[in-house]
């Protein structure tokens, strides 16, 4: 129950911005638990991208991807935080996220794939872990 408490139930506006963010797995009627999958994996998808894009010297490529990831950390995984009753567990995940959106645009500025790198780094352990919670069916994370 500790770790439902930090995350608020997607509101309209939260599955508004799923969508927005191009999540390439259909989102429609898909768990709150399913949802914030599929943004740490479009997350790590859009870093590949930029990787890809600065490595080939792909400005606009670059900036779209690593734009994206920014989205999906600031519209998705930030905004499904319940910073109210989340305690320290949603308090530290929104400066984490905070810290990895400075690294993204720093990556952006600099054509830095170390930062790159180290966002993976930070959200690998999280995805990992998020993958490993199986809610029970009807039950709210």
């Amino acid at each position: 129950m500790f770790a439902s408490a930090a995350f608020a139930s997607p509101s309209n506006r939260q599955s508004h911005a799923y969508q927005e963010v191009q999540v390439t797995t259909s989102v429609d009627g898909a768990s709150p638990h399913h949802l914030v999958a599929l943004l740490f994996d479009g997350l790590i998808e859009s870093i590949a991208q930029a990787r890809g894009a600065m490595r080939s010297k792909n400005i606009a490529a670059k900036g779209h991807a690593i734009g994206r990831a920014v989205r999906i950390v600031d519209e998705g995984l930030k905004a499904g935080l319940n910073l109210a009753e989340g305690g320290a567990l949603a308090s530290d995940l929104n400066e984490l996220y905070a810290y990895i959106n400075m690294r993204l645009t720093y990556a952006n500025r600099h054509n830095d794939e170390a930062s790159l790198d180290e966002c993976v780094r930070l959200v690998e352990p999280l995805r990992s872990a998020w993958a490993s919670i199986n809610p029970r069916e009807g039950e709210k994370l």
